[in-house]
């Protein structure tokens, strides 16, 4: 099972979480291929069974310009067949804006075709204790999903 991870991380947070799953997924057995969006074209997504995004929301959800142009790359897609999860930081403080990016990205994979493995997963700011626990039950029921 191929998965592809695929991350957009300013402070590192969203990188920290990329490679928080990518250990869960390979000691499950997936092969998993993890990059920063900056350096990814969206159709590298069509090599894998399992597409994942990690994104973090700036501000009132605004997305960087590399995020951007990664997410109008996506919308292009015929995903059919392919599973996806969707994970990513923000700031509570901005309110309903709270990781929105990730729920950008979250409808953009379904009207991709691609169906959802696993509900989102968001967090504030770093990673503690209870979010890398939610990271690795998403990596189990993913496995439980896929490799069953």
């Amino acid at each position: 099972m191929k998965a592809k991870i695929v991350y957009a991380s300013m402070t590192g947070n969203d990188e920290d979480m990329a490679e928080m799953l990518e250990e869960d997924l390979q000691d499950y057995g997936f092969e998993v291929d993890s990059s920063d969006v900056s350096f990814t074209d969206a159709t590298d997504y069509l090599d894998a069974d399992l597409c994942i995004m990690i994104t973090y929301t700036y501000g009132e959800g605004k997305m960087t310009d590399e995020t951007a142009d990664f997410y109008a790359q996506l919308k292009e897609l015929d995903l059919n067949g392919k599973y996806f999860a969707v994970m990513g930081s923000g700031d509570k403080t901005y309110g309903e804006h709270f990781c929105e990016n990730v729920f950008d990205f979250e409808k953009a994979f379904k009207q991709c075709g691609a169906t959802e493995i696993v509900p989102a997963v968001t967090i504030e700011n770093a990673p503690d204790d209870d979010d890398i626990d939610q990271i690795d039950t998403a990596a189990e029921e993913m496995n439980d999903k896929l490799n069953a």
